[in-house]
């Protein structure tokens, strides 16, 4: 088992910025790729960005690529996502997801299904 805590999030006016936590516990060191994903009313949720647990590898959704910088620091089994520019479009819940699968490509990678430990999830708003 694997459990995740997210924080950080907040009201942000749009362009500001803000920085996502996401606190790791229990078999962490069977995880293999640190997922976040958002999801806002009305919408199914949506894959974000992800790292390999090793930092080899990263990818982001093409709306985020150049504001979002996914990060993690294995001493404290904490990922990171610097949230930049933010946009209302980037308004919803942000979720943290953890994978004991080995890595295998970004498509699967950008599937929630992928994922089976996921936090509670933590409200991100941009006013315009």
């Amino acid at each position: 088992q694997v459990q995740l805590v997210e924080s950080g999030g907040g009201l942000v006016q749009a362009g500001g910025s803000l920085t996502l936590s996401c606190a790791a516990s229990g078999r962490t060191f069977d995880t293999r790729v640190m997922g976040w994903f958002r999801q806002s009313p009305g919408k199914e949720r949506e894959f974000v960005a992800f790292i390999l647990w090793s930092g080899v590898t990263t990818y982001y959704k093409d709306s985020v690529k150049g504001r979002f910088t996914i990060s993690r620091n294995i001493a404290k089994n904490t990922v990171y996502l610097q949230m930049n520019s933010l946009k209302p479009e980037d308004t919803a819940v942000y979720y943290c997801a953890a994978s004991t699968r080995d890595y295998s490509s970004t498509y699967r990678s950008r599937d929630g299904a992928e994922y089976g430990y996921w936090g509670q999830g933590t409200q991100v708003t941009v006013s315009s």
